[in-house]
């Protein structure tokens, strides 16, 4: 049997930056996926300064032989009416594709990755964890998505999540396509239903363009999908149509997620914790940053594993991304109600970029992450 420190279940971005962070700070750790990398992610694939600044990216070397594509300006508008082009005089964000990213921040860790290895069994051993008969270690760190099943594991009786469904594709464009495409590498196209409770995307990332839709789910959602892509088809954004089939992914909001994150030997990261950011779903930044904040916790709490020593991340989370299970008036809101303020945010350029772009995708105004020192009583946003 293996034997570790740490095992982290899942080498995204969050296993991935933890793993990084833990075996700087002197410990041994495995990482197991279910996937061989590079693998393909559902994801509309792009990472804002905050992410760069975060993991200390070094943007000339990643773009070298991976696709870096720099967003300068946004273009947004309800499914069926006019569309605004949001100019910033700066780069806001950059498109990424998630086979490649991924690829490389696991590569980067320096960690042991046991790929093809879906996680089937997880019990305790005194102060160990067992996983598939095959793994022990004394800390489990949950970082396997959604679904991950650490996370199924600590939450087995919690009741049923609202949770955001999506799908999505990511294609490579033929010169024809490139030529032809209306949607600018420089300027994703946001469009958004009309209670703002979902939108689609067009993305462009060089040669690839990614399309999706995501919405919470409340029913009829391929009835969504046929409908943005009809609309994407009407639009000719790219000749010759999308082609599919797309695939689905589902995630919590973090306003929404009531999933117990912390136990004795064990934490959950990104998704798994149900971190990603509203309305945007951006759950890059938050799986990253949570991922280096765990770590953190884990290396502080030194030989101790029990949950009152890990504690501070869940303070931590509480305080940097905000409180969980509170899914927020907006929810409990009638849809005409909701129909006017989408029409007073769309309709108005000062909110469409204060509101929306920056407060709701690109999260301009949060506070820069830091490395810090967790104490049992403090947590530091």
């Amino acid at each position: 049997m293996r034997e570790c420190d740490v095992l982290v279940v899942g080498g995204g971005p969050a296993g991935s930056s933890c793993a990084r962070a833990l075996l700087a700070a002197g410990a041994d750790v495995l990482v197991v996926d279910r996937a061989a990398f590079p693998r393909d992610k559902v994801c509309a694939g792009w990472i804002t300064p905050a992410v760069v600044d975060a993991l200390q990216i070094d943007l000339d070397e990643y773009a070298r032989g991976r696709t870096l594509q720099p967003f300068r300006a946004f273009r947004t508008g309800t499914l069926d009416g006019p569309r605004r082009e949001t100019t910033f005089g700066e780069i806001v964000s950059y498109g990424i594709r998630r086979c490649e990213f991924d690829h490389y921040l696991l590569e980067r860790s320096g960690a042991q990755v046991v790929e093809r290895q879906p996680v089937r069994s997880i019990r305790r051993d005194g102060d160990a964890w067992i996983v598939d008969e095959q793994f022990r270690a004394r800390m489990l760190v949950g970082a396997g998505g959604h679904f991950c099943p650490v996370a199924r594991a600590l939450n087995a009786d919690q009741p049923q999540e609202e949770v955001i469904v999506a799908q999505e594709i990511e294609f490579r464009l033929d010169p024809e396509q490139a030529a032809g495409c209306r949607v600018a590498p420089e300027c994703p196209d946001l469009f958004f239903w009309p209670d703002l409770r979902g939108y689609g995307w067009c993305v462009r990332k060089g040669d690839y363009l990614n399309v999706g839709v995501g919405r919470l789910a409340e029913g009829g959602f391929p009835a969504v999908v046929r409908r943005f892509a009809d609309l994407v088809d009407r639009l000719g954004i790219v000749p010759g149509g999308v082609p599919s089939p797309w695939k689905g992914h589902a995630y919590l909001i973090h306003t929404a997620s009531r999933r117990r994150v912390v136990d004795d030997g064990v934490v959950l990261v990104g998704d798994a914790a149900g971190l990603a950011l509203a309305p945007s779903g951006e759950g890059i930044l938050t799986a990253i940053e949570s991922g280096l904040a765990a770590a953190e916790v884990v290396a502080a709490a030194g030989a101790r594993r029990d949950r009152e020593a890990l504690g501070s991340y869940e303070r931590w989370i509480d305080a940097r991304i905000g409180p969980r299970g509170r899914p927020g008036i907006w929810v409990h809101l009638p849809g005409w109600v909701l129909n006017l303020g989408a029409r007073a945010v769309l309709g108005s350029g000062w909110l469409t970029r204060r509101v929306l772009i920056e407060d709701g995708f690109l999260h301009t105004r949060r506070p820069p992450f830091t490395p810090w020192r967790p104490s049992p009583d403090a947590a530091r946003p």
